[in-house]
């Protein structure tokens, strides 16, 4: 490919030395021409031979550099790794060393291999000759322009062939050839940046060919992640054009946009492309509470925290009121295995801690702090951190000088399977129960770990009472260890669970006895690892640092909660419109199941009207009715209106009322009605005055039988006989009132007493079927 390239630029030079052969040709002939033709022919004739040669060499001078392939020297391919390359060049330099190889083009050979390696060992020249074909720097976004002087103009640089064709200078490879490095595809987004991402944050350019705004913002970008790379923070650049299945899932709808991931979780930036804008995006990624500003009233508590924690715990003294970027992003890599603080020495309130921890104001200076808050465990101090030191610095010391296991996890990097006799690592163990860390027993146990703290071995600890099943394997089964501290070795042999061990005879009180005892088994193991002689099968420590359910579903929740938050006021609405359709769907259901019964409602109520007023007024409510006409009981006539209810009044007086309208119906025989009617018309006379209310009688001569089929559904009315009972036809139902809702299908029964001069009214009211109860057709039958 870089051949190909490189042809336009070999053509183009023939062509120069083509027209410069032309012109010194006719320069030749007007000079010369005075001369006689034999001689002009023998001067043309040895100039062009000469012009011809010095051509011809150039050109092979040319091919040869072009046909020198470091790759094809070392016999390696492209994609081989520095281990590779280095052990390719290591066997060819001793098979091709002019000392020991007595081939003639041995010495030359030796320089191809030298100067391939060169090329190969050193990054950024290798990514040179990738791109290029050349080791030297990058020409692409930095090329000085061509000197204007030249008789020629480099048109490969507007247009030229390759494999694409057609290509233009707004080509991603001509424009933004240094963000090759930082291209990602999907696999490597998912696979490696998305795992990367909970460890450090991730900024991600998208950008596409035929982008004006993208050369724009070059100039900030590469100044931006010159710095950011260098601090720690992932760097990733997406073609668009190339990677939209990558553009779409990141949810990048346009070019350019810039993003950030961290934990897994993008977020867009919507300011200004500056160098401060972005920066302060980048630190606004990382959680706010991993760096904990300390004072001389918090400190102790701060460093107390490695108990419950399990943690170290560090401190960065610095003059800068906030904490550098560089920490916090040392602070969120590192969040599993330290906990991270920082002191402003500018404040007053730092001059305690400064002064016992003996600390220089004037240059920054971190401390480790493990299991002692008195004294610091290690300290780092130098002018202007740098990312290397604090790595160092921190990778020494991720761990208590006798931390406790906690999880699975925790025990396979505390005590790693032993890979050879030559990387041995043994666990010393102390099985302790809870809340006796402050006894005399842990305390000896720590100090003969720092005292004897060893490559090779690894001082830890174990709440027995937490891990019962895994510290009853390594006990022995007498009684001698109920409730006291025990000390094991151990070394394991594979991850299914497989150790060897040894637990020591007494327990652990932490005397000299003991600390001799267990040094003697410590040298005893460098020279004789089958000291080890039980063998056990320990089973997987449960995770006592694990949140309950509830709290990961209320975490959980939270961060459902802020993702949608941020999608809403954020992101692209493309990506919410999948959601926003949901939710508008949802409502237009909800509000629409409410309007279409409103209508069925009123389109109930319309039929419910006699015909004669539908037009005349709109519905009114019961409690409307009532509570305009309870307050005013004036009759407006001299009489009260009875009418007989029968099957040609059935439909007006019962069926068809208007909402809130009742109609009281007296029962009564052809021998009671005269005297009935007259007492029935002095009750109610007073009601009269209400048009809600109105009054009927039913003559139980004519519909005894629909009588007892309504009074069926009475709740607690007397007992109704059967049809097929004696005293059916004897039952008397005479001065039975019943006040019927025609329109909301229920009645009310009002049943006399035996005494004519007392009348109690019964409250039950019970709903009628519509089907049975108020259809007139069983009226008529009935």
């Amino acid at each position: 490919m870089e051949k190909i390239k490189s042809i336009p630029v070999l053509t183009e030079f023939i062509f120069y030395w083509e027209e410069l052969i032309c012109s010194v040709n006719i320069n030749s002939r007007r000079n010369h021409f005075m001369l006689w033709e034999g001689r002009e022919m023998g001067v043309r004739t040895l100039s062009l031979s000469w012009q011809f040669l010095i051509v011809l060499v150039l050109i092979l001078q040319i091919l040869s550099a072009l046909d020198f392939d470091p790759y094809r020297v070392l016999r390696v391919s492209r994609t081989a790794s520095q281990a590779d390359i280095k052990k390719a060049y290591k066997k060819l330099a001793r098979e091709w060393h002019p000392d020991k190889n007595k081939d003639p083009g041995a010495e030359d050979k030796f320089i191809q291999i030298s100067k391939a390696y060169e090329i190969l060992s050193n990054e950024e020249k290798r990514s040179n000759f990738d791109r290029y074909g050349d080791a030297g720097e990058n020409p692409g976004y930095h090329q000085p322009q061509q000197p204007q002087s030249h008789h020629f103009h480099h048109f490969h640089d507007s247009f030229y062939f390759d494999e694409s064709f057609f290509h233009f200078p707004f080509h991603s490879e001509r424009r933004d050839s240094s963000d090759e490095k930082y291209l990602l595809h999907f696999s490597h987004y998912v696979n490696e940046v998305v795992p990367d991402s909970f460890r450090k944050p991730y900024l991600i350019k998208i950008t596409s060919d035929w982008c004006f705004s993208c050369i724009h913002i070059e100039p900030v970008w590469k100044e931006v992640v010159q710095e950011l790379e260098g601090l720690g923070v992932g760097i990733g650049v997406v073609h668009a054009g190339y990677e939209r299945r990558l553009a779409h899932h990141l949810g990048a709808h346009s070019t350019p946009s810039i993003l950030g991931i961290i934990n897994g979780k993008i977020s867009f930036f919507h300011n200004a492309v500056v160098r401060e804008n972005l920066r302060q995006f980048v630190e606004s990624l990382i959680p706010g509470n991993l760096v904990e500003k300390v004072t001389d009233k918090n400190y102790v508590r701060f460093l107390s925290g490695w108990q419950q924690e399990n943690k170290p715990h560090v401190l960065l003294f610095d003059h800068m009121p906030l904490a550098p970027l560089l920490y916090k992003l040392t602070a969120f890599a590192y969040k599993d295995y330290l906990s991270f603080g920082y002191v402003y020495v500018g404040l007053r309130g730092t001059q305690e801690m400064t002064s016992q921890y003996n600390v220089n104001t004037y240059t920054p200076t971190m401390l480790v702090f493990k299991e002692h808050i008195d004294k610091p465990a290690d300290v780092v101090q130098a002018r202007g951190l740098k990312k290397q030191t604090i790595e160092d610095f921190i990778s020494q010391n991720k761990y208590l000088l006798a931390s406790r296991l906690t999880s699975q996890k925790m025990f396979h990097e505390l005590c790693p399977v032993k890979r050879s006799h030559r990387q041995r690592k043994y666990c010393v163990l102390l099985l302790i129960r809870e809340g006796t860390k402050s006894t005399p027993d842990f305390e000896a146990f720590l100090s003969f770990a720092l005292a004897n703290s060893q490559d090779t071995v690894r001082f830890v600890h174990v709440y027995s009472n937490r891990q019962q099943e895994f510290a009853n394997t390594l006990l022995p089964s007498s009684e001698t260890f109920q409730g006291k501290s025990a000390v094991s070795i151990l070394e394991r042999r594979n991850t299914a669970g497989k150790v060897v061990y040894k637990t020591l005879e007494d327990p652990w009180t932490g005397s000299e006895k003991d600390k001799f005892i267990l040094l003697g088994y410590l040298d005893q193991l460098r020279t004789d690892p089958a000291l080890l002689s039980s063998e056990a099968i320990l089973l997987d420590l449960v995770d006592e640092l694990a949140p309950v359910f509830f709290l990961r579903w209320i975490y959980s929740t939270s961060e459902y909660l802020s993702d949608f938050w941020d999608s809403v006021l954020h992101n692209n609405w493309r990506e919410m419109m999948p959601l926003l359709s949901l939710i508008f769907s949802a409502l237009f259901i909800l509000f629409g199941t409410v309007i279409v019964q409103a209508f069925s409602d009123s389109n109930e109520e319309r039929e419910s009207r006699p015909p004669e007023k539908e037009v005349s007024e709109k519905t009114e409510k019961t409690e409307t009715c009532f509570s305009k006409e309870n307050n005013s009981k004036i009759p407006k006539k001299g009489f009260v209106e009875v009418t007989e209810l029968t099957d040609v009044t059935y439909m007006s007086n019962l069926v068809r009322l208007r909402p809130g309208h009742m109609n009281v119906v007296l029962i009564l025989s052809n021998s009671t009605k005269t005297s009935l009617l007259q007492k029935f018309a002095l009750e109610v006379y007073t009601f009269t005055g209400s048009s809600c209310l109105h009054f009927s009688f039913l003559s139980l001569d004519k519909h005894r039988e629909w009588l007892e089929y309504l009074l069926e559904f009475a709740q607690d009315a007397a007992p109704i006989p059967n049809q097929y009972d004696k005293h059916f036809l004897e039952r008397d139902y005479t001065g039975y009132v019943l006040a019927l809702n025609g329109h909301k299908k229920y009645f009310c029964l009002f049943k006399p007493q035996k005494t004519v001069d007392e009348e109690e009214t019964i409250g039950p009211c019970s709903d009628l079927d519509s089907s049975l109860h108020l259809d007139p057709l069983d009226f008529v039958r009935r």
